[in-house]
Formats: structure tokens, C-alpha cells, sequence
């Protein structure tokens, strides 16, 4: 279910009875690319990866790719629930037995009732909780002048040198930060950040925004780190707040954060480096 959203698949993990296996799917589920973070891949792979391509084969050569950030999410949630596994959450593998309830007439009104105030409201005023409040903040931040330049492009310079380790920038980084209220802001962020925009905007033309890149000093080292650490970077609020709500606890949720942060920004500075000694 983390496919769709990180939040929604934090719910299913209450299936899971073993309360120590419960904690590991919670704390790994943010792994796998929710519906958020696919539009910045995909568009990312499209751009620096597939756009010299034949016509016909780039589809296929945009999907082999995408499936291979996707398995190396899905490789990176096993390795650390085994890390978990043999740490700090030790414990005897349990049997998981999934037992079928009764066949009986669907109740599809009821369904749709329980689904949508049960599930779909409560994700959906989560999210408002804390967008409302953070498109505030990024407004503030784009539109206020302190000297010559903005609080946003203030904060990208203080950000840039650690950036530049992990072979972004200071602004990607700083798109990914303000972006945490939700992942499908982080691109039009960017773009508002490079054009010195008061608003966010976006890009009907996905090669008007490579250019747009290139001209900010993005090379295919940048995209890579970018399209890591897109897969691997914190939950966005709504799923840190579900965290929270299903484990009543703000250390697991302060696990939960950490572990997809540290490793993405390791991994990020790993292959920054490698490619740095190597090209």
C-alpha cells in the first residue's frame, strides 16, 4: 500500500500482529516511492536519462529504469529490516496466518461510507493540517528580502556547501525540506527557487525545465543524487504524523525519520564521491 501513499501502508502494517514486526514494516515502509515521489523520478529519468534515445525505445528504456530505483527501494527495506532484526528490534520470526471470513452479500454503500470518513478524511485533514501552514511558510520565505536577494536564497547558500557533498544543491536540498508537508511539491519549489518566482509555478514542457536545470549547473551526477535521494529521504508530515498516531510514540517516529535520511544522504555522498574520483 505504500506504493499509493507511505501514510495508507502505515495503517495496513495493523494487520500485522507481532508487535516488533509491526515497528520494523512501519519503520521501513517509507522505502518504497509513494505516488508523491514518482512524478519527480519519472521526470528526472526522462530528462538526463532517456531523452537521446530512439523514439520507440524510450519508454521502455524510461520503465527498466524506474524499475530499478523502485527494486533498489525494495532491496534497501529488506536489508535494514534484517539490520533491524538483528538490533534493536531482536526477536523470534512469528508465523503469519491470514484466515478468510465468511463469504457474505457486499455492502457497497457501506463500504464507500466507511472508506471515505474513515480513511479518506482523516489522511486528506492530516494533510491540510500541515500543508496550510507550510505553503504559508514558503510564500514568507519567497517573498521576503533581506539585502539583495530573498530568505529563500539565504537559506539555499547556507545549505550549499553540505548540498554540494551530497552532489546536489542548495536549493534541491532546500525543495526537498520545504517539500515535507507533501513530495509532489518539491519540483515546482525548485523551479520557483531558480526562476526567483513569488509563487510556484511549473513546466508544461518537460525539456523547457531540463534547460532550466542545466542552467543551474545540474549535470547527470546531480540527477542521479537527486533521483536517490527522492527514494530515500524522510516521510513526508502526513506520514510521520500517522507514525506517530499508530506507534504513540515519538521516539519510533523520530526512527522512522532518521534511518531513510541517513542512508539516502550517505548513499548520495557515496556515489558523488565515486564519480568525482572516477569522471
Amino acid at each position: 500500500m505504500g506504493f499509493g501513499c507511505n501514510a495508507a501502508g502505515i495503517v495496513g502494517c495493523r494487520i500485522i500482529d507481532s508487535p516488533r514486526e509491526r515497528l520494523m514494516a512501519i519503520c521501513t515502509n517509507n522505502f518504497v516511492p509513494c505516488n508523491g515521489r514518482f512524478p519527480t523520478m519519472i521526470a528526472i529519468i526522462t530528462m538526463f536519462f532517456v531523452g537521446a534515445s530512439l523514439p520507440f525505445m524510450q519508454s521502455i528504456i524510461s520503465t527498466l529504469l524506474l524499475m530499478g530505483v523502485i527494486l533498489l527501494g525494495v532491496f534497501t527495506t529488506f536489508k535494514v529490516s534484517s539490520l533491524l532484526n538483528k538490533t534493536i528490534l531482536k526477536g523470534v520470526p512469528s508465523t503469519f496466518i491470514l484466515e478468510l471470513p465468511p463469504y457474505r452479500k457486499p455492502q457497497i454503500v457501506k463500504t464507500l461510507v466507511h472508506s471515505i470518513f474513515d480513511r479518506t478524511l482523516f489522511v486528506l485533514g492530516r494533510a491540510m493540517a500541515v500543508a496550510a501552514p507550510a505553503g504559508l511558510l514558503i510564500w514568507l520565505m519567497a517573498n521576503i528580502t533581506i539585502g539583495d536577494a530573498t530568505l529563500l536564497t539565504h537559506c539555499a547558500g547556507l545549505l550549499d556547501p553540505f548540498a554540494k557533498l551530497c552532489g546536489l544543491d542548495g536549493y534541491i536540498l532546500l525543495a526537498f525540506i520545504l517539500g515535507f508537508p507533501a513530495n509532489e511539491i518539491v519540483i515546482p519549489i525548485l523551479i520557483m527557487s531558480y526562476l526567483a518566482s513569488g509563487s510556484m509555478v511549473d513546466y508544461d514542457n518537460i525539456m523547457q525545465l531540463k534547460t532550466l536545470l542545466v542552467d543551474h549547473g545540474w549535470t547527470w551526477i546531480t540527477a542521479i543524487c537527486t533521483l536517490l535521494f527522492t527514494l530515500l529521504h524522510w516521510p513526508c508530515a502526513t506520514t510521520l504524523l500517522t507514525i506517530k498516531k499508530e506507534t504513540q510514540s515519538w521516539r519510533w517516529t523520530l526512527i522512522a525519520f532518521a534511518l531513510p535520511t541517513l542512508i539516502g544522504l550517505g548513499l548520495c555522498m557515496l556515489v558523488n564521491l565515486a564519480a568525482t574520483l572516477i569522471f
